[in-house]
C-alpha cells in the first residue's frame, strides 16, 4: 500500500456518512440498504479503515462479523474509486487478516462477484465449488 495510507481499527477513523453513502449508492450488494441498518451493522461488527495520512479522509472500509472464537464473515469491503490501483484493497485485507490471525480463528468467509484474485492471495479458497462464496482456514 503506498505509505501515504494508514490501515486502522480505530472506531474513529470510520466516517459513517462515507461508508453508508459508499455501499448504498455505490456497492452492488448493499444497494439501497437503510442507514439505521447500516449503523446496527456497523454497531455490532469489527470495523476497518484504510485511510490518508495526509488528509485524515477515509479512503477504503471492511466489517467482519465475528463470535471473535472460531469463525469471522469478511463483508462491506469498499474502496473508495479515486484510490483503487494504489494497493489500498491489498493494505485493507492485509491488515484486516493480521487482526483476525490475531483472535486464533479456525475460519474466515466471505462473498464476491469480481475479488477473487485479491482474496486469493491471502489464502482464501473457493468455498465447495461457489462462484461466490470462499474460505480461509480449517473446516
Amino acid at each position: 500500500m503506498d505509505t501515504r495510507f494508514r490501515f486502522s481499527s480505530d472506531p474513529a477513523d470510520i466516517d459513517h456518512d462515507l461508508v453508508h453513502s459508499w455501499l448504498s449508492e455505490q456497492s452492488y450488494w448493499a444497494q439501497g440498504r437503510p442507514r439505521a441498518t447500516q449503523e446496527q451493522a456497523i454497531d455490532a461488527s469489527l470495523n476497518y479503515a484504510v485511510v490518508d495520512s495526509g488528509t485524515g479522509r477515509q479512503v477504503a472500509y471492511a466489517r467482519v462479523v465475528s463470535d471473535r472464537a472460531t469463525f469471522a464473515w469478511l463483508c462491506d469491503v469498499f474502496v473508495d474509486p479515486s484510490v483503487r490501483g494504489l494497493g489500498v484493497g491489498v493494505g485493507l485485507i492485509d491488515g484486516v487478516i493480521t487482526e483476525l490471525d490475531a483472535l486464533g480463528l479456525r475460519r474466515t468467509v466471505l462473498s464476491t462477484r469480481d475479488a477473487h484474485g485479491l482474496y486469493a492471495r491471502f489464502g482464501f479458497e473457493p468455498l465447495d465449488g461457489s462462484p461466490r462464496w470462499m474460505v480461509r482456514g480449517a473446516g
